[in-house]
């Protein structure tokens, strides 16, 4: 009898001790996940506002700090955290291409997440523009993949559910977006997603998520928000938010892409030139833009949405500037909340031509329609900016302009920017080694 067979099985592992463990083991790792991921959310806010008030004060301060910061995070992760520069989503799924315990160990350790999170801070306490939802993703998959050395999980966790589940929870828990989260990890992370690792996932996103909850309390990441497009308005700003965002997010992309791959020999030969070349260039940018493209571009996101602040005409080209020159000077750092950022500005002003359309509803389609350019994962697109804003109104434009917007990219940047980074990864034979961390 296979039902008789299946209880009698599960009766066992119920009364194992050592299947117990192993349960602890990775509900604390989750729930450790939630609490590395809320830190670092909670010292990266506080970090960017300090340097926004140092450079109010003092406008030729970033000229100094923003180069010698990247300088001092380029030296730590070359000598002390090696493995721990880029984004950190690429080094991920890298890892789960990666056959062998010691290389996976190269790529995903406590030592890189510590030194990932604390590179964060500092880029941010410099004046870069960077995100650290990214960032988060590397350090929950690393967190999660050292539990292997505590309990004895069975290989097939190992290979892949426990770097999922860590890129998932990572994810969730900084952006507050358990769906996201999920879908994420099974249309970037995994191409190849398996139906047995979907317990391991939620389970992972959960606890994540109730411990940052627990924190931070319940909220959204850009405000709560309630528009709607009639048919006439949307069609029209679903075609040009899809074109333009998927156009300018795919040229991002490409630029990341191409640049890392030709700035490769002068990351290897003079890399604090590089770093003080790419931080002059973010601090002259940020002081042309009068401070908005420094830092994640939360705060700025956030006004234009909510109509609090006005997006000036040039602040979504000199964030776009201002996050490449950040990414190519090799210093840890993401490109999510930069990239939203982005889209925001981008769709403030392609509102200008539906003037009877709400605004926030054509930023919001100029958000995912940028993001998903940028990415190249639309339905992950389109989850994070409904969870971030509690707006299920938009959900058929939104998904429309996504699509779109995916499928411009394409045009541009053929391959996806973290698939493209991880291949040149484990092409150039990083593997925290130093030859390619984008």
């Amino acid at each position: 009898m296979p039902y008789k067979k299946e209880f009698m099985r599960i009766f066992r592992q119920a009364r194992s001790a050592s299947a117990w463990r192993t349960r602890l083991v990775f509900w604390s790792g989750a729930a450790l996940v939630g609490l590395a991921s809320t830190l670092l959310a909670l010292a990266s806010s506080q970090v960017d506002g300090y340097f926004h008030t140092w450079a109010a004060r003092w406008p030729w301060l970033p000229f100094i700090m923003t180069p010698a910061g990247l300088i001092v995070i380029i030296w730590a992760t070359r000598n002390l955290f090696p493995g721990g520069e880029g984004s950190g989503i690429p080094q991920a799924i890298a890892a789960l291409e990666l056959g062998e315990h010691a290389d996976r160990g190269a790529v995903l350790s406590l030592r890189i997440a510590i030194g990932k999170g604390i590179a964060i801070v500092l880029g941010l306490l410099c004046g870069a523009s960077i995100g650290r939802e990214g960032p988060t993703v590397h350090i929950a998959a690393s967190i999660m993949y050292s539990l292997h050395q505590i309990a004895n999980f069975p290989i097939h966790h190992i290979r892949k559910g426990l770097i999922l589940a860590g890129g998932a929870a990572g994810l969730a828990a900084a952006f507050n977006t358990p769906l996201a989260g999920v879908m994420f990890a099974i249309e970037e992370m995994s191409r190849s997603f398996e139906e047995r690792i979907t317990g391991t996932l939620m389970v992972a996103v959960i606890l994540a998520g109730m411990t940052s909850l627990m924190i931070q309390g319940n909220y959204t990441y850009f405000g709560v928000y309630s528009s709607q497009l009639v048919p006439q308005q949307a069609l029209g700003a679903i075609v040009v938010a899809g074109l333009i965002g998927g156009a300018a997010g795919g040229l991002f992309s490409m630029i990341l892409v191409v640049g890392g791959r030709r700035l490769r020999p002068v990351r290897m030969s003079h890399p604090y030139l590089l770093a003080l070349v790419a931080g002059l260039a973010v601090a002259a940018i940020g002081f042309i833009s009068g401070g908005t493209t420094w830092g994640t571009g939360y705060e700025a996101a956030r006004g234009v949405l909510q109509g609090t602040d006005v997006a000036a005409p040039w602040y979504a080209p000199m964030k776009f500037l201002a996050t490449v020159f950040s990414y190519l000077s090799g210093i840890p750092g993401g490109i999510f909340a930069p990239s939203l950022s982005v889209g925001a500005g981008l769709g403030y002003h392609l509102s200008a031509l539906f003037p009877s359309a709400p605004m926030v509803a054509i930023g919001l389609l100029g958000m995912v329609g940028y993001f998903s350019g940028v990415v190249q994962t639309p339905i992950t697109a389109v989850i994070i900016v409904m969870e971030m804003t509690d707006d299920h109104r938009l959900l058929l434009p939104l998904m429309a302009t996504a699509l779109l917007a995916n499928s411009v990219s394409r045009l541009v940047c053929r391959q996806p920017i973290y698939q493209a980074l991880a291949k040149d990864f484990l092409g150039g034979g990083g593997r925290g080694k130093g030859q390619d961390r984008d």
